[in-house]
């Protein structure tokens, strides 16, 4: 994927991770997009170790697996702002 994939797919999934977590958080649109983008790398790390297989691009299983590190992240970044 190139690098206006992983932006596209990071916001998307950054928008998708706070949906599922809604609540007060700081920061915007930016802070959004960059916990989506490196959901997608955590996300992709973990599925590679576990033999899921990494995220390669926008498919449903690659984006279980960003989605569930952005809010593996989210989880986090809530815990370390508190």
């Amino acid at each position: 994927m190139g690098i206006l994939s992983w932006i596209v797919m990071g916001l998307i999934v950054g928008m998708l991770a706070k949906f599922i977590m809604p609540g007060k958080d700081p920061g915007g649109i930016i802070v959004t997009l960059l916990i989506g983008i490196a959901g997608s790398f955590v996300g992709g790390f973990i599925g590679s170790f576990l033999g899921f297989g990494p995220v390669t691009g926008f498919n449903v299983g690659s984006l279980l697996l960003a989605i569930g590190g952005a809010v593996l992240l989210l989880i986090l970044y809530r815990i370390l702002k508190k």
